[in-house]
């Protein structure tokens, strides 16, 4: 029987010579993707090794989207996660028994990463409960879409607040741990708007492209360590957010229709005319925090069907 704890909380000459120079690099190739198949499926096809056994992950933001999607997947690699919303509710019981369910420890802690007190106090719960923090996964975010002129001040405060401020205040609780046990890691869940722009996002772009530069400041302050720090820069997933932003626009360019204005996005931003899914995010995390990406350090992984490719 599996135990799952709960906690609810707040590749010779002319041929065989030139055979042997494609040959080989197909070999080294062919053995590598299959060893990542492994994990990389994140589990449609099989389920990923646990190679991140023994780990305690934190990772804001983790009741809903990306953030549900990167815990469930480092869940199934092994690690011990604790989630985080800003306010529990009955569904976060659900949530804890669904990421609970590959046998690892799960708890959750409600806490408004605006105040600096709340991300402590989350630290705190979390050594109390799992122990050290491993892995740092900074993802909550919230956007809003306006014109600059018209953009409410207390909305750009916000934006920043959360999807800038409370990553360097987590990472700056976490750091000194990870450092005196010799490992580590950091992974900032920015955007493709971390890399290029979109008007009426101006805050958010903002926030997303400081993310990124403080993603490298880390990952130069830690080289010379057993911790990393990198970026996943995600296209659009269709989360709750992203729905939003579609119903949005749906509403303002295409009469209500929302399968046009999905349609719409995806012609424009992805060239794969596909979302992508929060598992992919998830499996992009997993490999970051394995063992396998020990000297990938400052980086942005974009999994975004193709956008910054244009």
């Amino acid at each position: 029987m599996r135990l799952v704890e709960l906690f609810f909380w707040g590749s010779h000459c002319n041929g065989s010579r030139f055979f042997a120079v494609l040959a080989i690099p197909m070999v080294v190739c062919t053995c590598f993707f299959s060893s990542c198949r492994k994990w990389a499926l994140g589990g449609k096809m099989s389920q990923p090794e646990k190679v991140l056994l023994g780990k305690v992950a934190v990772v804001t933001g983790s009741t809903r989207g990306i953030g549900l999607g990167i815990a469930t997947q480092l869940a199934m690699a092994g690690a011990d996660v604790v989630l985080n919303g800003k306010h529990p509710t009955s569904r976060d019981l659900t949530i804890l028994e669904k990421v609970g369910a590959y046998g690892t420890r799960v708890r959750y802690f409600g806490a408004d990463l605006k105040r600096r007190a709340d991300i402590e106090s989350l630290v705190e719960f979390a050594e109390k409960e799992l122990g050290s923090i491993d892995i740092l996964v900074n993802n909550a975010g919230v956007t809003h879409i306006s014109p600059v002129e018209t953009f409410p001040v207390e909305m750009w405060d916000e934006i920043i607040a959360l999807n800038l401020t409370a990553p360097f205040h987590a990472t700056q609780l976490c750091l000194p741990g990870m450092l005196q046990r010799g490992w580590g890691r950091v992974i900032n869940i920015a955007s493709v708007h971390g890399l290029v722009s979109s008007v009426h996002k101006s805050a958010y772009c903002a926030a997303k492209h400081g993310l990124i530069g403080f993603t490298k400041t880390v990952a130069l302050e830690t080289a010379t360590t057993g911790i990393t720090c990198n970026a996943i820069c995600p296209g659009f997933a269709y989360t709750p957010l992203v729905e939003k932003q579609i119903r949005a626009a749906a509403d303002t360019k295409y009469g209500g229709d929302m399968n046009t204005a999905t349609q719409a996005l995806l012609a424009e931003k992805h060239p794969s005319k596909a979302f992508v899914t929060v598992e992919q995010i998830g499996d992009a995390a997993v490999f970051l925090a394995s063992p396998a990406a020990d000297q990938i350090r400052g980086t942005t992984i974009t999994v975004d069907g193709g956008w910054v490719a244009q």
